[in-house]
């Protein structure tokens, strides 16, 4: 049984590689189709054209950050690669980062892939510290170091960070008796995530037809288990996630949810959850400030204005994503200035007001486009405040070399069963089952 699942990830991690490598292939294209150069130094115009591969809805390029660059830089031709989700994008540039081969110019990495990346590839990496223009301190403290191995090497900058609060349906919650004011939606749970889970109950009691609470349980359980200090590893670097008590009081507060029929039997970013979100299946959504950029690409335009933002139970970090630089890159230089150019203050905050990817640079968060901000979903809603909030009151977490695996497993594998007719005890020793497999490889 052992050797069929070492195959099956095996040959799982070679096809996530070989779709990435068409991606490189192709040129990366932002049409999607290839220029003719692929990753090289130019295109038929003579410009150098950087390639970028991202997971996920990131912005840049809706923000308009390309553009600017490349106007600001005639030479250059800005062409990104997208990978819809993480677990598919990271075990292909993982596996191009151990063969050190077929990397782009830039490769993002998420931040719970970092610890891992850092510890074990740092030596495919650009060392950024020493790059001109880069200066450790326009950065968060803690989002810097996340980046930077024993040594002082940084292998990446940090773009945005994921302070948790709750998007929500206004529309929804009215049709539901519920208040609609951020600020009275937010009493409605502040201080405990079982008050949450209360809510969903009234909410079910008069939902409009067809609707759930939330989207999906692994949304509900990546937000109570952001808002710990301590979750899948400890200080020293040990695995707790069967240990830990606030792991498992998570995954039986979101089982409990799941069989009362508060979240929608969906596992985030696949197809099928990307159409609830446009036919307007569910009220609230577990809400880092990048979500809304999710919500904003998947909704239909008559959703506009219908969502609003409220403080989480309790403060949290979900996301946030870094910017490398591999040293096979066929353009190291140009892709630095690039990365230092779009990791910068000014563009952060360009990038939360035109996509809510919250700054990790924290001189932004007195800026104009972060404390006015509004975005096209949530209306005249000045968010900007909110997530700030959110971000101070987010301990610092520990993050672990696997803590992506530990956390797919708790939802894909764990609590997604506990819609599906599975007991609590049932969908955790099917978590527990995958995870330890996963991790014996």
């Amino acid at each position: 049984m052992r050797a069929r699942i070492r195959t099956a990830r095996k040959a799982m991690v070679l096809a996530a590689a070989a779709s990435l490598g068409a991606g490189l292939l192709a040129g990366c294209a932002d049409d999607g189709k290839s220029d003719g150069s692929g990753s090289s130094d130019g295109d038929s115009g003579g410009k150098t054209t950087i390639s970028v591969g991202l997971f996920g809805t990131m912005g840049f390029k809706e923000a308009g950050l390309y553009a600017e660059y490349e106007k600001l830089n005639p030479k250059i031709k800005i062409a990104e690669n997208v990978v819809e989700r993480n677990e598919n994008y990271y075990p292909a540039l993982l596996n191009h980062l151990t063969t050190n081969s077929g990397l782009l110019d830039v490769q993002a990495v998420e931040v719970a892939n970092i610890a891992e990346v850092t510890a074990t590839q740092a030596d495919k990496l650009e060392d950024m510290s020493k790059v001109s223009g880069v200066d450790k301190s326009k950065w968060l403290d803690w989002k810097w170091q996340q980046a930077t191995t024993k040594d002082g090497k940084t292998i990446g900058l940090g773009t945005d960070v994921g302070p948790m609060a709750i998007c929500y349906r206004t529309d929804l919650f009215k049709q539901a008796g519920l208040p609609t004011d951020p600020a009275e939606v937010g009493k409605l749970w502040a201080g405990d995530w079982a008050k949450l889970v209360k809510v969903g109950e009234r909410y079910k009691s008069k939902a409009p037809k067809g609707t759930f609470f939330m989207d999906s349980p692994g949304g509900l359980i990546q937000a109570i288990l952001g808002s710990e200090k301590e979750k899948f590893y400890n200080s020293s670097g040990e695995v707790i996630y069967k240990t830990n008590p606030a792991v498992k009081a998570a995954f039986d507060l979101t089982a409990d949810a799941a069989k009362k029929g508060l979240v929608q039997s969906q596992t985030q970013f696949q197809p099928g959850w990307n159409s609830t979100i446009a036919n307007n299946k569910f009220a609230a959504i577990a809400c880092p400030p990048w979500m809304l950029g999710t919500i904003k690409g998947n909704s239909k335009p008559d959703a506009a204005g219908k969502w609003a933002v409220a403080t989480a139970p309790k403060g949290g970090n979900w996301g946030g994503t870094f910017l490398t630089v591999p040293k096979s890159g066929k353009n190291v230089k140009e892709a630095q200035k690039f990365v230092t150019w779009l990791t910068a203050p000014e563009q952060q905050a360009k990038l939360f007001k035109v996509q809510a990817s919250f700054p990790s640079a924290p001189s932004t968060y007195t800026m104009p486009e972060v404390t006015g901000a509004t975005n096209e979903m949530t209306g005249d809603q000045q968010i900007g405040p909110v997530f700030a909030e959110a971000a101070k009151a987010a301990p610092e977490q520990v993050i672990g070399p696997k803590d992506q695996i530990i956390m797919q497993g708790l939802t894909d594998n764990g609590v997604i069963l506990a819609t599906k007719g599975k007991s609590a005890k049932e969908a955790w020793e099917s978590a527990i089952k995958t995870i330890d497999n996963k991790l014996d490889q």
